[in-house]
């Protein structure tokens, strides 16, 4: 049924996108070794991490590494390419899902960081994987009103505390198979961060235009994947099965005033090979085109697209034409069109 909400920007620019990685990598051998007690005990086969998800590693923070620290840096370095001074920002976007505590917002600190001025507005924005592009969308809606110069978007990811936690879990005696497979997400989880500066067009026309894009939401099925520090626990199938059927949706609808058919690029919200290929299969996405991180990075989540944007920019060229897409818990979709 109708209900994509449009969104179209004239004046917006993509001025950097940085990221930063954890110099610890994980190895999925080095999890399921872990677990090996558990997966007998299911009875699942080792590789299961390989097979099902195509997720080789990923990374964690080292000691004397944070996610708040490296998303400080990534915010730094995308400022300095974008030749932008921290005094210029008038809004100061986080969109991780981490957070240490529940308040203050995990904002102020990066404000505070990246030495921003009094008079920039700073703030959480928390909508699962999609985070980062719904934050980019709000910047570019500032930034359209001219409310604000330039917005400063980041995430920053820790997978670790979850990580352990699940794996603890696992291997108690009272987990079945049933019940491990509701966890198998977790162990698919990375770290990492990424930020971008986005500024208004008009004044820096070599920048990347932000064009706009469409939100649509299945908000009844916002119990399929619920997650904490504690645990994340998904009904793996009706959420790929319920997310498939809103991204096929929200497509259709937004053809009519959208052709995103022959895009040079699709920057996909990286969860596992499974998901990415129905994805593709559903959207008659030519494979080519699609470049995928989560086999080195596992599933970073809001950071997922800008890590994926960053490496892939190489290879972008001037007017290339570029989608951002995601999916996030709850169920939510959003793409959004960049004229590189």
């Amino acid at each position: 049924m109708p209900g994509n909400a449009t969104t179209r920007f004239h004046n917006v620019a993509l001025l950097s996108v940085t990221s930063e990685l954890p110099s610890r990598v994980t190895t999925s051998d080095e999890i399921e070794g872990r677990l090996a007690s558990a997966l007998k005990r299911v009875r699942l086969q080792t590789g299961l991490l390989r097979r099902v998800a195509g997720v080789l590693e990923r990374r964690n923070w080292a000691e004397g590494e944070s996610s708040d620290d490296a998303t400080i840096e990534a915010g730094r370095r995308a400022l300095a390419e974008a030749g932008v001074d921290a005094s210029e920002v008038g809004l100061l976007v986080n969109t991780s899902v981490t957070r240490k505590h529940l308040e203050p917002s995990v904002a102020v600190r990066l404000h505070h960081g990246l030495g921003m001025p009094t008079s920039a507005v700073n703030f959480d924005v928390a909508n699962a994987c999609l985070g980062f592009l719904n934050g980019m969308s709000l910047a570019a809606s500032m930034i359209e009103s001219g409310q604000i110069r330039y917005a400063v978007v980041v995430n920053g990811e820790d997978a670790d505390d979850i990580q352990v936690n699940t794996v603890n879990r696992l291997l108690r005696s009272d987990i079945d198979r049933e019940s491990f497979m509701s966890e198998f997400a977790s162990l698919t989880l990375g770290s990492g961060a990424a930020a971008a500066v986005l500024g208004r067009a008009d004044e820096h026309p070599d920048g990347h235009r932000i064009l706009g894009g469409v939100t649509r939401a299945a908000t009844q099925f916002h119990e399929l994947c619920v997650g904490s520090v504690d645990g994340m626990f998904t009904d793996a199938r009706a959420l790929l099965k319920g997310g498939l059927e809103l991204v096929v949706s929200a497509w259709r609808e937004a053809s009519s005033e959208w052709s995103w058919t022959s895009m040079d690029r699709y920057i996909t919200h990286q969860v596992s090979s499974a998901h990415t290929n129905a994805i593709v299969e559903a959207a008659s996405l030519d494979r080519s085109r699609v470049p995928v991180t989560y086999s080195r990075y596992g599933n970073v989540g809001p950071a997922s697209i800008p890590i994926t944007l960053v490496e892939e920019s190489s290879t972008l060229a001037k007017g290339d034409r570029v989608l951002l897409m995601g999916v996030g818990s709850g169920l939510n979709t959003a793409m959004m069109e960049i004229a590189w």
